[in-house]
């Protein structure tokens, strides 16, 4: 099988391209390395076993190229990060949607499987937890752009949904939770990698807000092995998947494993959400998902601790 991941290059991108390639698929990866890093795939791409192509995913010459060529479409590219979101709210917009149209058109005209990855974000503010595919979602106002990428993703799974009623396109989306491992870097705005690297530094680890909202942090081999899943299985097809972790903690309760970990003489320190990010911004109090849907089709859930993942990243920094 010939699978081709946009946004290759990046976190999440290079763990699923490598997985692929180590089960003796032909990859091919397309990313604009804006978010992503060459150095995530470089070994691949020496090895032969990935194809690298820098362009952006909006070009539609390119990926009318690429798609054609290839069996199954992983769609991971987009604008994330807290900090780039609030900092290139434009740049989130139109990657994200027209990005995702650029994709879904073509993969409809080839006819490609495609699996578009999502985020639990969607759910906005929503406070009933834990978070089914099919509750309702509650976001806050335009002024706040944090929500921009929320709205774009949300347009990103009514768009693929479309395709999916009206043209009976193959396609799967993968709504993600918080995803961490080696590799994730803290450059816009992950929290565990920046406490990662404050704790080493014996810097304060510095906590946005009160400290009490709470996330749920899947490793990253684990959600691998969810958009493999999702996207072998012929039962998957028009639906959306929660996939996380239901390991739930504090961010504070995260700064104090992760000093307890590196054995760090870092100090914690609270910053306000308006100074941390320049100007004021919405957040959600928990984020927990419900995996009874993805559990029942392909019968997944994540295996990795928390714990186990932290000292994967501590020794990889």
């Amino acid at each position: 099988m010939k699978a081709l991941i946009t946004g290759g290059a990046g976190f999440i991108g290079s763990h699923l391209a490598e997985r692929l390639a180590c089960d003796s698929h032909d990859v091919v990866v397309v990313d604009d390395l804006s978010t992503g890093r060459f150095e995530n795939i470089a070994e691949l791409v020496k090895a032969g076993k990935v194809e690298f192509v820098r362009d952006s995913v909006r070009n539609s010459e390119t990926m009318h190229i690429l798609i054609q060529r290839c069996e199954v479409v992983y769609h991971l590219a987009a604008a994330v990060g807290v900090q780039l979101i609030v900092d290139r709210p434009v740049h989130t917009i139109e990657t994200n949607i027209h990005g995702t149209e650029v994709v879904l058109e073509t993969a409809n005209k080839f006819g490609r499987k495609v699996l578009i990855a999502s985020t639990s974000e969607v759910y906005g503010k929503s406070e009933k937890v834990p978070f089914k595919e099919d509750d309702d979602t509650v976001l806050g106002s335009t002024r706040f752009s944090r929500w921009s990428y929320a709205c774009s993703k949300a347009i990103d799974e009514f768009l693929a949904l479309a395709y999916h009623d009206q043209y009976g396109l193959d396609v799967v989306i993968a709504r993600l939770f918080n995803t961490i491992g080696p590799r994730q870097t803290g450059q816009y705005g992950m929290v565990v990698p920046r406490f990662i690297q404050q704790a080493l530094r014996n810097e304060p680890i510095t906590i946005y807000g009160t400290g009490k909202q709470s996330r749920c942090f899947c490793y990253v081999g684990d959600v691998v092995e969810a958009l493999i899943g999702l996207m072998d299985s012929n039962a998957t097809s028009g639906g959306v998947f929660n996939v996380g972790s239901t390991e739930e903690v504090t961010i504070e309760q995260l700064a104090d494993r992760v000093i307890e970990l590196t054995k760090s003489k870092s100090e914690k320190r609270f910053v306000p959400y308006e100074q941390a990010y320049g100007k004021a911004i919405d957040d959600m109090l928990r984020r927990l998902p419900s995996i009874s849907k993805i559990k029942a089709a392909i019968e997944w859930e994540s295996n990795r601790s928390l714990e186990e993942t932290l000292g994967s990243m501590f020794k990889d920094m």
